[in-house]
């Protein structure tokens, strides 16, 4: 890597699919599940917004829908409790999801002297334990707004998705004096784009199939951490996808019979 000025030069890597086998966010909700955080309801509400973003794919629409149930399950709850939370689910689950091909990228860069900067949709509170954990320099996620120390089920700003992760970025190389035509974005889907235009070396990483035809068309490298190679990729995504349902349905389909025998 060139680096003429390391500490004006950073690195911007996505989470979900990028640093992290499959989405952070399922495994949030699983530990969230199961200490009562919200109940089958919601939880079928979510397995039909999966079944949608499977069949359909994303879309704005899904996008805020996911948001406002997300912060509507989480208003009332403390910082200090989802923080653990998501330290337990770190500790269990994530840190053994990590791909191996980049954490040494990320190492790599801290290794040279750059920022290293996580860019998430997943609540800043998660993402930065992520950071600290892999001693990152910081977290741009999305910031639900909290009132001494309480969620207030509202966002300050927007979802950190698509176009706000490259404003973030943006306004993150003003503040830090950062020189973006120097710097480094990594991101495995379409939505982190805006993130990846931003700098002057994009580099898709476990891309899907349309990340990875844009990158083939404009000239980018892509590095390919799954262990299967190109023929494979994005089976992963769909795989953790269907499991995911599969999961949820199975908890559903347990608490309707609970229910029942209880009639």
């Amino acid at each position: 890597m060139s680096t003429p000025t390391p500490s004006a030069t950073a690195a911007f890597f996505d989470v979900d699919n990028t640093i992290i086998r499959g989405a952070s966010a399922f495994h949030l909700a699983r530990a969230a599940y199961q200490r009562r955080f919200f109940g089958t309801r919601d939880l079928l509400k979510f397995a039909v917004i999966q079944a949608r973003y499977l069949l359909f794919g994303e879309s704005r629409e899904q996008i805020d829908v996911v948001r406002e149930r997300a912060l509507s399950l989480i208003a009332g709850r403390s910082v200090a409790e989802v923080t653990t939370l998501g330290e337990e689910v770190y500790d269990t689950v994530l840190a053994l999801r990590i791909f191996p091909g980049t954490r040494r990228l990320l190492e790599e860069h801290l290794a040279a002297g750059h920022q290293v900067w996580l860019v998430t949709a997943t609540p800043v509170e998660i993402g930065a334990l992520i950071a600290r954990r892999l001693g990152a320099t910081g977290c741009l996620g999305t910031i639900p707004e909290h009132r001494d120390g309480f969620y207030t089920g509202r966002l300050m700003g927007d979802l950190m998705h698509g176009a706000a992760k490259g404003q973030a970025v943006r306004e993150l190389a003003k503040r830090e004096d950062l020189d973006l035509t120097g710097s480094y974005a990594y991101g495995d889907s379409l939505n982190d784009l805006p993130m990846m235009h931003s700098v002057g070396h994009p580099c898709p990483i476990n891309p899907d199939g349309r990340l990875r035809r844009h990158a083939q068309e404009v000239g980018w490298p892509i590095r390919e951490f799954r262990g299967r190679g190109q023929r494979n990729a994005g089976r992963g995504l769909r795989t953790a996808s269907w499991a995911g349902a599969a999961w949820v349905a199975g908890l559903v389909l347990r608490a309707l019979r609970r229910r029942l025998r209880g009639r």
